[in-house]
């Protein structure tokens, strides 16, 4: 009985990841329960990996890879190399003494010599790499595919372009557009079933093709006609039947009263609708005149090419006439019905028939043959080339595949992160390619990250890039649509990046504390400007119209002397520029509010004063919890939901598991400024605002009245040793004053003696 491979987990991000660090380990890989994988599949496109290890990895070229096709490229890697674990360290370079095939070993060592390296003992990417573009570029390179310069003959390259120009020929390896096998089968049957279908119409000329090669044109106007005049002809029929159907089959009075009320054109719809000619029992088809102005090209048409040629001059068309001419073409649409080898048609039947009668077939076929014969030699290059890549790459993408030991490793990056976004004195590792920014943003949400989208350019370049940057740290009181930052790729390339989009959620507690004071003084400040603008407004307003009265009056006073006299002229102060009795409301009201705010604090502070001084801290964080404890009570549940998986699936991964982004993780991903260590600050700021000495006087102002405040309040009873003279006289005091007859009397005083 086989035993089991015993596995090792660690449990990162909230979740058992499966540790794979041994040639055994990537051996038994296929029999880890699926349910245990990180992700199931990725896409080929958008990672931080190279893509043409990825492209070969996806086997079945559908642009992702899944868990079989990774599995099966480790059992490759597994049967061609001597020791798989050799792939652990993820090194370029694959020693020629670990390949196992024979065969794709001599064709390392032949790559090597090719590129002048006869004495090195591993091959790398570069040189593979190199080695497939030299092959690739050969005419002859061993996929089975024949571009058009792959020969010198002018005619047989015209042919093979024939061929790709019908059937969209198929990709060479070196990026032209070829023929292979397949291809040249297919298009040399379109020939033979062409020139059969065509030899169906010369043998019977006057049947199909009554007009030669004016008989498509013919046809074509015909069908164009056809169901108009068809309802012709059976309009008329029906008003032979019942002459009271006539009024009704050439349209009821009231569409041509619609018709009458608007401007008309023959390419009105409407009046397509109508019937072709005027609705007569019995009638045939006049040709020349009385036509639908609608239908009167199409019908010229159709007389020209169809009727003119099959019966002659004609001036009306009567019912076996159109049945004739109906015949005549049945036999033409049945045959064009039939039709095969459609795709060669643009080429003509005349060239069709010549390359049938040539041996340009058997000459492709030799191109493919002598092609394919250097197919050994480039298979076991590209093996080669397969497995240089999977060496370097391959350990990587499992760690970030099967566990995500690259993500939650803070000396690595995982393939998925597309580098390190600077903005708003943070840097945000978590950043991911986005291909449509609004796709994403639907789904992304439901990581709980907060989510910057930014759209990223290069200076001289025009590539574009978009991302979604993740903030786990720090606040977003300045991240907002336009802000602009910079990116740095993974391979150290700059990118001038600008946010397009945010996607709002809590990004740490401390954050969501001042939350609630945040929005209360931006509604504050939002309605004082939104009151003063309006004062300001109204203000304006009314000194304009009290200045134009006022012109007004001076005007008519210097016109009109007035009857009372000079003091009769004087304007009146009723409606004056300064209203005291609207002034004296406003003053009012104002002083009720600050009224209410004293009153209010008043109650606060002596609320605190009448508790103990241990309390009144106590007090305070009730107040404040009060306050800010469900903003951050919300936050909290949200920080603790936060996980990577919605955010990879909106990217087009599959991922398995919740990847948590606990709080202490998220200060890792987001960087805030700090100073470094060892610096020096200076903090007198040479363009500081100077401070005036009233503020000093205030201050010293509000803490004289506080004290005096508290001392009326007893605060001596806060501080018992210190006052315990003064509060033991005055308990004496206040017994005295409580119970006076228990006090001893007074001894008696003598009486002045009498002289």
């Amino acid at each position: 009985m086989t035993t089991p491979h015993s596995w090792r987990f660690e449990r990162i991000g909230g979740f058992d990841q499966v540790v794979v660090e041994t040639a055994d380990d990537l051996r038994n890989l296929h029999t880890l329960d699926q349910k245990l994988w990180v992700a199931l599949a990725c896409p080929v496109r958008g990672n931080e990996l190279d893509e043409t290890t990825l492209a070969l990895v996806d086997s079945d070229k559908d642009g992702r890879i899944r868990a079989p096709e990774l599995l099966a490229a480790i059992a490759w890697m597994d049967e061609g190399l001597v020791d798989l674990g050799a792939i652990v360290a993820s090194q370029d370079g694959l020693a020629l003494d670990n390949i196992a095939n024979p065969t794709m070993a001599a064709s390392a060592r032949r790559i090597l010599e090719g590129r002048g390296k006869t004495d090195a003992t591993q091959i790398t990417v570069a040189d593979t790499s190199a080695a497939s573009a030299v092959l690739n570029a050969m005419p002859f390179n061993g996929d089975g595919v024949v571009p058009a310069s792959a020969t010198q003959d002018a005619a047989l390259a015209g042919v093979i372009h024939d061929i790709i120009t019908t059937t969209s020929g198929i990709t060479d390896r070196n990026g032209e557009k070829g023929v292979n096998a397949t291809l040249l089968d297919t298009f040399w049957k379109a020939l033979e079933d062409y020139s059969a279908w065509w030899k169906q119409a010369e043998d019977a000329e006057d049947t199909v093709v009554p007009l030669g090669e004016d008989t498509a044109p013919a046809v074509e106007a015909f069908a164009a006609v056809r169901p108009k005049i068809d309802d012709y002809f059976t309009r008329c029929d029906l008003a032979a039947f019942d002459a009271r159907a006539t009024a009704h089959l050439a349209r009821a009075e009231g569409h041509w009263s619609d018709l009458a009320e608007r401007t008309l054109s023959p390419s009105d719809a409407d009046i397509k609708a109508f019937p072709l000619s005027a609705i007569v029992a019995g009638r045939d088809l006049p040709l020349q005149e009385g036509i639908n102005p609608a239908w009167r090209e199409a019908f010229d048409v159709f007389v020209r090419r169809a009727v003119t040629p099959l019966l002659g001059e004609q001036t009306r068309l009567n019912r076996d006439q159109w049945a004739e001419l109906k015949s005549r073409f049945a036999a033409y649409e049945a045959w064009l019905a039939g039709k095969t080898g459609g795709s060669v048609e643009p080429l003509g039947i005349e060239r069709i028939r010549a390359l049938l009668a040539s041996d340009h077939r058997a000459a492709i076929e030799a191109l493919i043959a002598e092609d394919e014969a250097r197919k050994p030699e480039a298979d076991a290059l590209f093996d080669v080339d397969r497995a240089t890549r999977f060496h370097r790459d391959l350990y990587t993408l499992v760690n970030n595949f099967v566990s995500f030991q690259a993500f939650y490793d803070p000396e690595q990056h995982a393939m998925f992160q597309a580098g390190t976004l600077f903005l708003d004195g943070r840097s945000c590792d978590l950043v991911v390619r986005v291909d449509d920014i609004a796709k994403h943003s639907a789904t992304a949400p439901q990581s709980y990250v907060y989510l910057a989208y930014c759209v990223c350019t290069r200076e001289g370049s025009k590539d574009t890039m978009s991302i979604a940057a993740a903030f786990t740290n720090g606040d977003a009181d300045f991240l907002a649509v336009g802000r602009n930052g910079v990116l740095y790729d993974r391979q150290g390339r700059d990118w001038d990046a600008t946010i397009t989009k945010v996607v709002e959620q809590p990004i740490s507690i401390r954050q969501a504390f001042w939350t609630p004071y945040k929005r209360l003084a931006a509604f504050i400040s939002d309605q004082a400007e939104a009151f003063t603008s309006a004062q300001d407004t109204a203000a304006s307003s009314n000194l304009s119209a009290e200045a134009s009265a006022n012109a007004a009056k001076l005007k008519a006073a210097t016109q009109t002397p007035p009857a009372g006299g000079p003091l009769a002229a004087a304007p009146s102060t009723s409606s004056s520029a300064f209203d005291i009795g609207k002034f004296a409301g406003i003053f009012a009201a104002v002083g009720l509010a600050v009224g209410f705010l004293a009153s209010a604090a008043t109650m606060l502070v002596t609320g605190l004063l009448s508790l103990r001084p241990w309390q009144i801290p106590l007090a305070l964080g009730a107040v404040l919890l009060l306050i800010s404890g469900p903003s951050m009570l919300l936050a909290a549940f949200k920080l603790a939901r936060r996980n990577l998986a919605p955010m990879l699936d909106a990217s087009g991964w599959a991922i398995n598991t919740r990847a948590r982004i606990n709080i202490p993780f998220g200060a890792s991903l987001t960087q805030v400024a700090q100073l470094p260590e060892g610096s020096q600050r200076e903090l007198r700021d040479p363009y500081g605002e100077r401070r005036s000495p009233w503020r000093l006087y205030a201050f010293l102002l509000i803490v004289v009245f506080g004290a005096v405040v508290l001392w009326d309040l007893g605060i001596s009873e806060w501080f018992p040793p210190m006052f315990a003279a003064e509060s033991t006289e005055a308990a004496a005091q206040d017994s005295v004053e409580a119970a006076p007859d228990k006090v001893a009397p007074a001894p008696p005083v003598a009486a002045p003696s009498t002289p």
